[in-house]
């Protein structure tokens, strides 16, 4: 029994093999991570060499920031410790990525307001302070969804809203970050008589024919994308093809000479959300970049484009 003897070791003994502290080998074993091997006649807790390798394995874990219960996992499922390790690492891992976007956000928010004048800082911290860190775009999503014609289709809906509301960039620069807020600020903003103002053509195309209008309008506007990151006039072709396309679906009736004038008059009549998307491209634009398309810069292209193609008709 002396060899057994040998091998069992006090908390103390254990915690100095480890290079641990005493109170750090008697936690884990409270929680259950760390099982003794006996107890000596008087009570005290002995450990074996297989506490020493999983003490060491615990700290080697810790120090990845994994939380107990994750570690607890590992230790648990002996057959499938490589996956239960994979798992812990990666959700770790996402858990980082979303802390180091909100600091990041932090840092441009402080940036912010040490930079700007002395006497707009108070009105800076208040648009700020509005926003979560990392931001969230549901105020944008909502904004839009009452713009949308009513009942108008989840798949419609959620198509439009992916090209329609930008996503925060992950290591925003200041001015990305000003515009973001200036985004949600207008977005939540109550509207003049707690109405929005709608185009025409939601009311005259109702909620199916909204559906083909917008599936229409994204076609054309990927459509006119790559020309207006070449920095091309507006000119006729495919885009605006495919855009009065879908004002013709919407309003059920064919692509005329006479329909896109009619088309034109409507446009140039309807409400406008100029300054959502000037804040938009802001936000999706890197600072010395060439400004990246929106939904509204490409409308505005189409619809000179239209102008034109109208003017060279008559």
């Amino acid at each position: 029994m002396s060899t057994s003897h040998e091998l069992l070791w006090s908390i103390g003994e254990l915690a100095e093999r480890a290079g641990a502290t005493v109170k750090t080998v008697r936690f884990y074993s409270d929680q259950g991570l760390l099982p003794e091997a006996a107890r000596s006649s008087g009570g005290h807790r002995r450990y074996g060499p297989q506490a020493l390798e999983r003490l060491r394995l615990i700290r080697s874990l810790r120090t990845l920031d994994l939380p107990l219960p994750g570690i607890r996992r590992i230790l648990e499922d002996e057959d499938a410790a490589g996956h239960a390790l994979e798992n812990a690492v990666e959700s770790r891992l996402r858990e980082l990525g979303s802390e180091l976007k909100a600091l990041r956000w932090r840092e441009a928010a402080l940036r912010l307001v040490r930079d700007c004048p002395p006497a707009q800082r108070a009105g800076r911290l208040r648009l700020l302070g509005t926003l979560t860190t990392p931001p969230s775009t549901a105020p944008l999503a909502r904004f839009w969804r009452t713009w949308l014609p009513p009942r108008m289709s989840r798949r419609a809906t959620a198509a439009f809203l992916e090209v329609a509301v930008p996503q925060p960039p992950d290591e925003p620069h200041p001015s990305q970050a000003l515009a973001f807020a200036e985004l949600h600020a207008m977005t939540t903003a109550p509207c003049p008589g707690n109405r929005q103002p709608q185009p025409e053509v939601h009311r005259v195309a109702g909620a199916g024919g909204a559906a083909l209008l917008y599936a229409g309008l994204v076609e054309a506007f990927e459509l006119a994308a790559p020309h207006l990151r070449r920095a091309r006039d507006p000119h006729p072709g495919e885009a605006l093809d495919a855009y009065v396309a879908a004002y013709a679906s919407a309003y059920r009736t064919r692509d005329t000479p006479d329909f896109r004038r009619l088309l034109d008059a409507r446009l140039s009549a309807d409400p406008r959300l100029d300054r959502y998307w000037e804040l938009t491209a802001v936000v999706l634009t890197p600072p010395g970049s060439s400004p990246q398309p929106t939904p509204g810069s490409a409308d505005d292209w189409l619809h000179e484009a239209l102008q034109r193609d109208n003017a060279g008709a008559v």
